[in-house]
């Protein structure tokens, strides 16, 4: 990829999560941009932090942690894939936060593995709200009990809910999704302890992100509309 072009996504983005704020009635200032890096080579993500990004998702641990050394050290990395309990240990002191707890049994690692570290991480509770199977997350009637049991877990701040929206053309069930998960969100707000204050939302990538953010996203995480096509 071309230097002008990734400039041209960067800009073209920003303007996308701006008109799609002011039409929603939201301040744009409101919503946080990552970009995600799967199979993005260190020196492009060194080029983006250049252009004004500073938050950067990543799907894989081995891929997280190969890159970590080689890109500037003011790169915030967020864990933002699928993730394994044996692999929780190699994201002490790697990341800002991570996306994509679905269970107690992760979630309980995450805490075991911070707290061995004296450490403690920003997380968010993953809620399965598409029509399909193969996503992970929560169930919405699992989350109750969930925070009942987090509220144990010292060394993680759960800080909001993430959702991924159904792989579809139709406009109304990608609504759904996202409205599931914000109205869980407010449902839930009224939950707050020592280590839990639901008042994010983590929804919306390339194919929905303004349709997200009219539902009420505050973090959007874009990889294929800045940094173009890349092999699974």
């Amino acid at each position: 990829m071309n230097i002008d072009l990734l400039k041209r996504n960067i800009d073209s983005v920003h303007q996308k999560i701006e008109e799609a704020a002011k039409r929603s009635g939201r301040n744009p200032e409101e919503i946080k941009l990552i970009a995600v890096t799967k199979n993005v080579n260190p020196e492009l993500i060194n080029l983006a932090f250049d252009f004004g990004l500073k938050d950067f998702g990543e799907n894989r641990v081995q891929e997280l942690v190969k890159k970590i050394n080689l890109v500037y050290s003011e790169v915030n990395f967020h864990m933002i894939g699928h993730l394994q309990t044996n692999k929780v240990k190699y994201l002490v002191n790697k990341v800002k936060s991570i996306h994509s707890i679905d269970s107690l049994k992760l979630a309980k690692e995450i805490n075991k593995r911070f707290g061995e570290a004296n450490k403690t991480i920003d997380a968010f509770i993953q809620i399965h709200t598409a029509r399909e199977e193969t996503k992970f997350g929560l169930n919405p009637v699992e989350l109750e009990q969930f925070l009942i049991e987090a509220q144990n877990l010292k060394n993680i701040n759960f800080i909001g809910l993430m959702t991924i929206g159904t792989l579809t053309d139709d406009e109304k069930e990608i609504r759904r999704c996202f409205s599931t998960l914000k109205k869980l969100r407010d449902d839930y707000s009224h939950f707050k302890s020592e280590n839990i204050d639901l008042r994010e939302l983590s929804m919306g990538m390339t194919s929905d992100f303004e349709i997200a953010i009219e539902e009420g996203s505050t973090i959007v995480r874009i990889g294929t509309a800045i940094f173009g096509e890349r092999k699974n």
